[in-house]
């Protein structure tokens, strides 16, 4: 093949690749095997000087979200990327620079004028995106008024955290990729009340435009922190070495390898503080030479052999799970990777027992198989459920193209041991130290076959002491923490029980209106599916999820039978009181006083206060027993000058 053949083979495929991974469909491949298709480009073009008119060396990628096109204020250029250090340290030629994340969303602009929010585009091609303002409403972060006044236009990521994510994927049963994906998908939805379900964030990563002369990126930066917007982490470097943006890099690194980042990332983002001399670059290509250069983490690859493909089935989806030949990623023995769905599995044209691998830590964290070297075999998908062995079907999504198996059978024990999960979690029934590999166990030894049962596991005290791994001090640990948790708050028992589209908000809003009993007993008497949807964030779906459930009669038996082991705890979603009003709070690392944060939470905002994930400028405490920890939170809370407290003295001030 000569050298200009190869050439639009690449376009075509990286062309294609981008208008999935921008329009939220199925992953047609990774960032690894794009980033290398996209540089052998590159050096072909750069060897013949030919550049084909719709390579995406020379065109911005775009989405196609549906809608109003209209043109940015400023053209959306890529950034250049390099994994190498030393391309950073040059690149930065002893000027001022701000290292921050390379967050993995959807870029938003956002305008403002004269305080209020005027417009939201998708990135669109970089010149042209799609009018989304009447989506602004669903996207947390996303201010609707601030105190600036004049013209401000805003560039922030649109992401989901992975905690957000995992949850919406358990309590939806829908199947996405990765949080991308399911943001991807979001922004063509009509509905903003179910755009909140999904808990998009809005983090502005560079303020592109402002009437006032501010041309220092570290004080935009600090200034829409002052406004309250969840600003990108960054760190900044006066005098840039190869030494120090190296130490800042294993820093940002190090929060991602540990879990530590909240938010899924792709590299990180040098930029310079001078805004006048970043404007001043030329243009090469669809990237301007002094606007950023993005960092992306060098993968470490290794080859493996596929010893079998186990399918695991979790809620409704069974998922294909690669076990493979162990080997060293990233310092940590690696065994087994999920291939997410039936859609990846073709993709990558798996084989079975025996076929040779390639396997990466995307981002330093998800193993991920990313090539089938040489393919031995067919893959075979399951006719029947591995648990149950009902019939499978595989259902393609309608928002994504992905092609997913599913379990036919809605009494799959599979099934019920996610939702057993979720039961006993720190979200529901709060029943510490039974995991969901013990649940298993009980489940197989036939001791729990409805939620009750759970509490009746103390029956089984002397059994659970002679089970290999538990022993006396694991028996009695779980009939404690069961007798412990026979209390609980109705809004944690709603969620706990499982009830499709109804999460703990859904709960909260409920329970506003009627207390526990009374909203059971409403929805089993009504002929009206839609009954609670005149309820602030209900809606007719969620009101019909909560009537269906109410009206099968197994889940109504189930119930009484919990029932009788439980008492219930009414809480008041309003705020009871004002020892907190108007304050903004942050909780990090473990509780004494309190149960656990969660209790400390619903504290926090009976008494007329608020409690975010991150600090930032609107912060006003972040609560810490560990006062000298050098965590993330703490260090950008002594940067903003946020008052550092323990639980302890927590309690003093507001107790």
């Amino acid at each position: 093949m000569n050298d200009e053949m190869r050439m639009r083979e690449l376009v075509d495929i990286l062309n294609e690749a981008s208008e999935a991974y921008y329009n939220g469909k199925a992953e047609i491949m990774s960032d690894h095997e794009w980033d290398k298709l996209f540089d052998e480009l590159k050096e072909i073009e750069n060897r013949t000087h030919i550049i084909l008119e719709d390579s995406p060396t020379n065109n911005v990628s775009k989405d196609e979200t549906e809608g109003k096109k209209e043109a940015h204020e400023e053209a959306m250029l890529s950034l250049a990327k390099t994994k190498k250090i030393e391309d950073l340290v040059k690149w930065a030629d002893n000027r001022a620079i701000w290292i921050s994340w390379k967050l993995d969303g959807l870029t938003l602009v956002a305008t403002y004028d004269d305080g209020k929010l005027v417009r939201l585009l998708t990135r669109g091609d970089g010149h042209i995106g799609t009018n989304i303002t009447h989506l602004a409403k669903g996207i947390y972060g996303l201010k609707e008024n601030i105190s600036i006044k004049g013209h401000l236009v805003i560039r922030g990521e649109a992401v989901i955290s992975y905690e957000d994510f995992d949850k919406y994927i358990l309590e939806s049963g829908d199947d996405y990729a990765n949080p991308r994906n399911l943001a991807s998908g979001s922004l063509a939805l009509k509905d903003i009340e179910t755009l909140k379900e999904r808990h998009i964030h809005f983090k502005p990563f560079t303020l592109v435009q402002i009437d006032k002369e501010i041309d220092s990126w570290g004080d935009r930066m600090a200034l829409l922190e002052k406004e309250g917007f969840e600003v990108v982490d960054r760190e900044y470097i006066d005098s840039p070495t190869q030494s120090n943006i190296e130490e800042i890099i294993n820093k940002f690194t190090k929060l991602v390898t540990e879990g530590i980042n909240p938010y899924p990332v792709d590299g990180l983002v040098i930029t310079y503080d001078d805004i006048v001399y970043a404007k001043s670059g030329s243009i090469t290509g669809h990237h301007a030479t002094r606007a950023g250069l993005a960092f992306k983490w060098q993968d470490e690859v290794a080859q493996s052999t596929l010893e079998d493909i186990e399918w695991s089935c979790a809620a409704s989806t069974i998922t294909p799970v690669a076990i493979f030949a162990p080997v060293n990623l990233e310092g940590t023995i690696v065994k087994r990777a999920s291939l997410c769905n039936i859609s990846e599995c073709e993709r990558l044209n798996i084989g079975s027992n025996g076929s040779i691998l390639e396997v990466i830590k995307a981002n330093k964290i998800i193993p991920k198989v990313i090539k089938v070297i040489e393919k031995k075999g067919e893959f075979n998908i399951p006719e029947v459920c591995p648990v149950c062995a009902s019939k499978t079907i595989i259902i393609i999504s309608e928002e994504s193209l992905t092609k997913t198996l599913k379990c036919t059978n809605d009494a799959c024990p599979a099934k019920k041991l996610k939702k057993y999960s979720r039961f006993v979690s720190k979200g529901g029934m709060d029943i510490d130290g039974i995991s969901e590999a013990t649940l298993q166990r009980f489940i197989s030894e036939g001791w729990i076959k409805n939620y009750a049962d759970i509490y009746r596991l103390n029956k089984y005290s002397e059994d659970i002491k002679a089970l290999d791994g538990f022993g006396e001090k694991s028996s009695d640990n779980i009939v404690s923490s069961i007798e412990k948790a026979r209390k609980v708050d109705d809004q944690k028992l709603i969620y706990a029980l499982n009830i499709p589209l109804v999460g703990i908000d859904v709960a909260k809003k409920l329970l506003s209106k009627y207390d526990f009993i009374d909203l059971i007993n409403i929805a089993k008497e009504s002929d009206d599916p839609g009954i609670f949807s005149s309820i602030n964030g209900i809606g007719l779906e969620k009101s019909k999820a909560f009537v269906t459930y109410c009206k099968d009669e197994e889940n109504m038996k189930a119930l009484e039978e919990l029932l009788k082991e439980i008492e219930i705890n009414r809480t008041n979603n309003e705020a009871s009181g004002n020892k907190c009003e108007g304050l903004v709070f942050v909780i990090t690392g473990d509780v004494y006083k309190y149960k656990n944060r969660n209790e400390m939470k619903a504290y926090i905002e009976s008494e007329g206060g608020k409690v975010t994930g991150s600090v930032s400028k609107s912060t006003n405490y972040l609560i810490n027993n560990d006062l000298e920890s050098t965590s993330s939170k703490n260090n950008k809370a002594k940067e903003l000058g946020i008052e550092i407290i323990s639980e302890e003295r927590f309690i003093e001030l507001f107790g």
